[in-house]
């Protein structure tokens, strides 16, 4: 008896050292033979698998680049890759002669090897359309080096539609390869258009301006001429398009802008361009009468929206935000040269724009330059710059009063313009004092200066900016809107801006924009 309690003993040790788990109901003495029961252990349930995490989509190059209409073919040049996959890289042609469609094809993506221009110049006294280029939603072209551009030359047309789901990019290789971040610019030139509407400042000695004698070359190139007599002039369609890290330096002191329209007349239909991180203005429009609305332009180096060389146009719904401590004026009209006073002069009528200064300096020293002879309205306002003046005027002229003999619209108009600024809001220069300035902003209805703003996101009106009083735009053209709100973004609920534009650090528009720094996969 003794002998089998020991084993009954050392059995139940050796299963206690094994922790039990050794142990199976086998090794348990049957009842009544003096030996206490251990329960088999319960066996530990599976775990429950963790999903396993989607990977990103990523673009698997096409066989080869896609055959276009024409005798302009596309050039096959491998392929690049970066964080979102691996391309087909179809360069443009140098030049396209004839009607081109460039559609978006799986695995594909486009590139300006240089300059390219749609078609040639056809002069400033031509009549009709030579060449189209239609580029078709969510296709996305980069500047293969920096001094690439597309040119589209008097006389032809681009037809680059994009839609709210699928904006049309224009970028630059960095921005293929995964080098860029929010403050990246330069990558390559821009996007030029030239048309034949009139100019003033012309190339040739002696020229009158406004006619077919008067033309310009583009800055910092050759033979990108425009300006002429036609101020309905047609260069195509511009919607739903991105334009991001542009402003190459193409030669000393000349760069270029995001997007260029130059004597672009008032049949050109562009909306919906956001341009982004620019290294010089955001927009600059030498003359002509193109109008635009829905511009988002954020983070651009230099100005945002650049007006000169006589542009007669309207301009409704923009949101400018600039980058911390980066940046010149929102604003800026004309220039001041012994060739002010041509005309046809400059008259833009801007409305319900919102504007959002982040630099300490600048050459401008406002975020709205007006000078040069200018003549401007701006109407249904919002600007905020805690660093500096909100509006500088240069140059007695730039405050004549009407005359149609000289055809001058008068001193520079604003309506209900709501400003939160510097300690000082208003900037004189050139004969013109800072009291002056503040007299002329004043001189119109519902406007402040010492808005508390209430911006929401950056950019969307608050409760104090929803307070103000708007002014009926429509009163100054039909090309207005006419809103009950000032400001670019009445509320919340307004979301104009989304899906077609992409976000980065100076402004984010929302979960269905994507990041600047990153380009589309399906």
């Amino acid at each position: 008896m003794a002998s089998f309690k020991r084993t009954s003993l050392t059995l139940l040790t050796s299963c206690a050292a094994l922790a039990l788990g050794a142990c199976g109901a086998s090794d348990i003495a049957s009842p009544g033979e003096g030996v206490i029961v251990v329960p088999a252990p319960t066996p530990t349930p599976a775990p429950t698998p963790t999903p396993t995490p989607t990977s990103p989509v990523l673009v698997t190059p096409a066989a080869s680049c896609p055959t276009i209409p024409g005798p302009d073919q596309l050039v096959n040049s491998g392929t690049i890759s970066g964080p979102t996959g691996e391309y087909r890289n179809c360069a443009f042609p140098a030049r396209f002669t004839a009607n081109t469609q460039i559609a978006r094809t799986t695995g594909v993506i486009y590139s300006l090897p240089g300059r390219v221009d749609v078609g040639t110049d056809r002069g400033a006294a031509s009549t009709g359309n030579n060449v189209t280029l239609t580029i078709d939603p969510g296709v996305v072209v980069f500047g293969a080096t920096g001094v690439s551009f597309l040119a589209v030359n008097r006389g032809n047309r681009i037809d680059a539609v994009g839609t709210p789901t699928r904006p049309i990019i224009f970028t630059g290789r960095g921005n293929v390869t995964g080098s860029v971040d929010d403050n990246s610019s330069q990558l390559w030139g821009g996007v030029v258009l030239l048309g034949r509407a009139p100019i003033t400042d012309c190339l040739a000695p002696g020229a009158t301006p406004g006619t077919v004698a008067c033309e310009r070359d583009t800055e910092g190139t050759s033979n990108a001429l425009y300006g002429g007599a036609t101020p309905a002039d047609n260069s195509g369609r511009m919607q739903y398009v991105q334009i991001r890290y542009s402003g190459f330096i193409l030669s000393a002191a000349s760069e270029l802008q995001g997007l260029t329209p130059s004597g672009v007349g008032s049949d050109t239909v562009i909306d919906h361009i956001q341009v982004h991180n620019s290294s010089d203005d955001g927009i600059e429009v030498f003359g002509g009468r193109v109008n635009m609305k829905y511009l988002v332009l954020t983070g651009n180096e230099d100005d945002n929206l650049d007006t000169d060389v006589g542009y007669k146009g309207f301009v409704q719904f923009v949101i400018a935000v600039q980058r911390n401590g980066v940046g010149d004026a929102m604003v800026e009209a004309d220039s001041d040269n012994t060739l002010e006073e041509n005309t046809p002069r400059q008259n833009t009528r801007l409305a319900n724009f919102t504007f959002v200064q982040r630099s300490t300096t600048g050459a401008d020293l406002a975020a709205i330059l007006l000078r040069g002879s200018t003549d401007y309205t701006l109407v249904n306002g919002v600007v905020v710059s805690p660093n500096l003046a909100c509006l500088r005027i240069s140059r007695a002229n730039t405050l004549r009063a009407a005359d149609p003999a000289l055809d001058e619209a008068g001193p520079p108009r604003f309506e209900s313009v709501n400003m939160s600024c510097a300690a000082n809001p208003f900037l004189g220069n050139s004969g013109v004092t800072d009291a002056q300035v503040r007299t002329t902003f004043e001189a119109g209805t519902n406007n402040i200066s010492n808005l508390t703003s209430t911006l929401t996101n950056g950019y969307i009106n608050g409760a104090n900016e929803t307070a103000r009083p708007a002014f009926n735009a429509s009163t100054l053209g039909s090309f207005f809107v006419n809103t009950t709100y000032v400001g670019a973004v009445k509320d919340a609920a307004d979301t104009w801006y989304a899906g077609w534009t992409c976000n980065s650090a100076t402004a984010n528009f929302g979960a269905t924009s994507a990041a600047c720094t990153t380009l589309p996969t399906t």
